[in-house]
């Protein structure tokens, strides 16, 4: 993990340090000036880019980055933006091959994040195909170097800011109930739930302070570490339907879903509930997400995201049940996304 203000410049210098020969940029709209200054950086390493992708990683384009980066010979993928270009870059190096040394004989991910999605620091790869979205856990998909650039998401529209920072609180709460859950992952949490809302505070206080952005991001980082360890349960496997089924934005997802989540599960970890009530300043923890996630503009309720009340029961209808410190019925499911779909307070 390389971090601080200006750190951009030094991409070049940790692929060649990972020994790659052909590196394939994957970028957002959004970051194509940080895309441009990687390209010229990597020299004769630079191998093509991917510019644009989409959310959930759909398998049409999953399948041609695949096709891309097996033509062009490439031992790297260099990922800049947001969750949708990681996701992208890990869809690649989950397949792909390479004659050379680089990690074995795989393709290396290395990636500059954007916002504060946490996908850069998990094993967690998805891709959604025919309205189901498929994850999983490999290790060969876990970028090989992370770079943090404050300065890239200085300029993030306080609306993609909080959805993002939401995204990232979701990793942190969840992370306190799930079976693989431990003290490490506790600790971690709760001090990446302190940045991350004390960031987010500060941003909207002033969006383009360089000492919040980078508290965001190291709360971002310790938020992806907590899920890499801790897995995901029910939170996380409803977001996941919800997005793949009915291509809901996925951040905005995670601000709707998680205070009705939390009011149903917190009271199973009453010592992890209360770290977590602090560092957030709060005296409860899923009115307390709730209040912050509208304070800072984030959609609260399903029905503002386009979902129907029908697909509501649909959804409810289609979940499988999963670990969960509560017993996951369809009525309890119902009863979350009901919740969500209307953005009634816990």
């Amino acid at each position: 993990m390389v971090f601080g203000a200006g750190s951009l410049h030094r991409v070049a210098g940790e692929v060649e340090a990972l020994g790659v020969r052909r590196a394939l940029v994957v970028a957002t709209n959004s970051a194509r000036d940080a895309a441009d200054v990687v390209e010229q950086q990597l020299g004769s390493r630079f191998a093509g880019r991917i510019d644009g992708v989409a959310q959930h990683v759909p398998t049409e384009v999953a399948t041609a980055a695949r096709a891309r980066a097996r033509k062009v010979g490439v031992d790297a993928i260099v990922a800049i933006g947001g969750g949708s270009a990681i996701g992208l870059a890990k869809a690649i190096a989950l397949t792909a091959t390479s004659t050379a040394e680089v990690g074995g004989g795989g393709v290396v991910v290395v990636a500059v994040p954007t916002t504060y999605a946490g996908s850069e620091m998990t094993p967690v790869w998805g891709e959604t195909a025919g309205g189901s979205k498929t994850t999983g856990t490999d290790m060969r998909v876990l970028p090989r170097v992370v770079v943090y650039d404050p300065v890239l998401s200085r300029g993030l529209p306080l609306k993609v800011t909080a959805a993002s920072v939401a995204n990232a609180v979701a990793h942190c709460v969840e992370a306190v109930w799930t079976p693989k859950a431990d003290p490490i992952t506790e600790m971690t949490a709760v001090e990446g739930l302190r940045a991350l809302s004390g960031g987010l505070r500060d941003v909207l206080v002033e969006a383009g302070d360089l000492g919040a952005r980078e508290q965001l991001l190291y709360g971002a980082c310790l938020a992806g570490s907590a899920l890499a360890t801790a897995g995901t349960g029910l939170h996380h496997k409803l977001c996941h339907l919800l997005g793949g089924t009915y291509n809901l934005p996925h951040a905005e997802t995670h601000a709707a879903v998680l205070p009705q989540v939390t009011r149903v599960n917190a009271s199973s970890v009453p010592q992890a509930k209360a770290r977590l009530e602090a560092a957030l300043g709060t005296t409860d923890l899923a009115r307390g997400l709730f209040d912050l996630f509208q304070a800072a503009g984030v959609p609260t309720s399903l029905r503002e995201l386009g979902l129907t009340e029908a697909q509501v029961a649909e959804a409810a209808a289609r979940f499988k049940p999963t670990d969960n410190p509560v017993p996951v019925t369809e009525d309890l499911v119902r009863d979350v996304l009901t919740r969500a779909w209307s953005g009634t307070r816990p």
